[in-house]
């Protein structure tokens, strides 16, 4: 890791720590060192879906990437969860849209429809998990996928809220 990543990851860790109703220090899992990349998030598409642009580093961009938030599920935005669909998107649209992230992929392992499987993290004023967030905030439930993608929820995240 860079001694710019360094900086860059220790003063996260201190913003991290303060601040009600945001996950703490521990909210970027030791797993995330070598997969983890600056973002913007240019469309959400639903609750547990958006589409980003990411810095792989050395001036190296990846534009258009859709990414899957990892070890959550969100209501669908058709049939019969359509109204809490929308809310959790909506949720979702206000914290990353537009904004830069900080995203910890989970290596090698896309959805079924081909999505990279992403933690996500804002970095402005209160860092956090924005995975945890919406469980926490009631717009998510924790999901383990199945198979070689499995690892842990964001639950894990949770630990150090305040309600």
């Amino acid at each position: 890791m860079s001694h710019g990543t360094m900086s860059f990851v220790a003063g996260l860790l201190v913003a991290l720590s303060s601040g009600p109703a945001f996950p703490q220090a521990s909210a970027i899992p030791d797993e995330c060192d070598l997969y983890t990349y600056r973002a913007t998030v240019t469309r959400v598409i639903d609750g547990d879906t958006v589409v980003a642009d990411i810095d792989l580093g050395f001036h190296v961009w990846k534009h258009g990437e859709r990414l899957r938030l990892y070890g959550i599920d969100t209501p669908e935005i058709r049939g019969e969860t359509r109204q809490e669909g929308l809310r959790a998107a909506e949720a979702l649209r206000e914290l990353v849209e537009g904004k830069d992230v900080l995203l910890c992929t989970v290596k090698d392992c896309a959805d079924g429809f081909g999505r990279y499987l992403a933690r996500i993290f804002v970095i402005d004023d209160k860092p956090f998990s924005v995975n945890a967030w919406l469980i926490l905030n009631g717009y998510a439930v924790p999901y383990v996928p199945k198979g070689r993608c499995k690892a842990e929820t964001p639950v894990g995240e949770l630990e150090g809220f305040n309600d």
